[in-house]
């Protein structure tokens, strides 16, 4: 039974998610947020977030990672910030070994919850009611974790075709 990471990059709240499947059958293993002190120099906000996220992935162990992708807003600083985050959420479970996939956001929603466009609360509703055992999920950890459902589906369904090709 393969266990996969799912994880939402930010620099002020990165979530992450663990999955565990057969098939398409998915057991709720664990989620949290990392969230560096907005008072650290940025520099230290991002050894933070790699240091974190290297123990979540020792703890857990999984075998696949995978991310979501983030949108560009008009803030050029922001987004080049936002960028460097990604950087270091890609890095570590590269350092890992692990394969890392990526999903857009509309992607990721539309796997979950049906729809691309779905706001935040729906995608933790969803979550929730797809990963017995999973409450009260925070909305950085359930996109984490939707991210982990979007690549065990999206897996699934790339080895059947490939099984009929």
């Amino acid at each position: 039974m393969p266990t996969i990471i799912g994880l939402d990059p930010g620099l002020r709240h990165t979530g992450w998610g663990i999955v565990k499947a057969t098939g398409n059958a998915l057991k709720y293993v664990a989620h949290g947020v990392i969230s560096p002190s907005s008072k650290l120099d940025f520099s230290n906000r991002l050894n933070i977030l790699h240091h974190e996220l290297q123990a979540v992935i020792t703890q857990y162990q999984p075998a696949e990672a995978a991310v979501e992708e983030t949108f560009v807003n008009m803030n050029a600083n922001s987004t080049l910030k936002l960028g460097m985050a990604r950087g270091v959420v890609l890095l570590v479970p590269a350092q890992h070994g692990l394969k890392v996939a990526e999903y857009a956001t509309n992607s990721v929603k539309k796997t979950v919850v049906g729809v691309g466009h779905a706001t935040k609360d729906q995608v933790a509703l969803m979550v929730e009611r797809l990963l017995y055992g999973c409450k009260g999920v925070k909305e950085d950890a359930a996109d984490a974790l939707a991210v982990a459902i979007c690549h065990v589906h999206t897996s699934s369904i790339e080895k059947r075709w490939k099984n009929c090709a």
